[in-house]
């Protein structure tokens, strides 16, 4: 019986407003949510400061096509994770940086930033992450329409 995602998706549609079809239960112990990038970071203030959501397992970054998503794994002690999915537009890829309030997703959003050329408004300062610093400005390996043949060898192992 799937009592306690149920009344993670109720509150979620309550408080927010969020149509049924934007928050599923996928299975026991498992959440989704497609939730409005303008939205998200009161959504996952919510989901940490209210529904218990107290760990962030993992960012994953996704390359949606015409957008460029992210899903925020949050869990909680009892083992109940809820998946919290943004979209940006492509051209216009930013994001805020939940590392405030879970200093590890510092290293989640500088992949985010590398691998998919996302921006992180708030991100602080530090070294790029897992790309090399050599790594040729404007080339984001995990985008679908990355050619690695746009790069030399030579461009990234030169001073490696």
């Amino acid at each position: 019986m799937l009592v306690e995602e149920e009344k993670i998706k109720q509150q979620l549609v309550e408080r927010f407003g969020l149509s049924g079809e934007k928050i599923t239960v996928q299975r026991e112990r498992r959440v989704w949510a497609d939730v409005p990038a303008a939205e998200f970071g009161e959504i996952f203030d919510y989901a940490a400061n209210k529904l218990g959501f107290v760990i962030l397992a993992t960012i994953t970054g996704l390359d949606e096509g015409p957008t460029l998503g992210a899903i925020y794994h949050l869990a909680r002690e009892s083992g109940i994770i809820l998946n919290l999915h943004i979209s940006v537009q492509r051209d216009k890829p930013v994001i805020k940086t939940v590392s405030a309030r879970f200093p590890v997703a510092d290293a989640y959003e500088r992949e985010l930033v590398d691998l998919f050329g996302m921006q992180v408004e708030g991100l602080p300062p530090g070294n790029r992450y897992p790309l090399p610093d050599n790594w040729p400005a404007g080339q984001y390996p995990l985008r679908k329409d990355w050619k690695s043949d746009t790069i030399g060898k030579s461009e990234v192992t030169e001073n490696a």
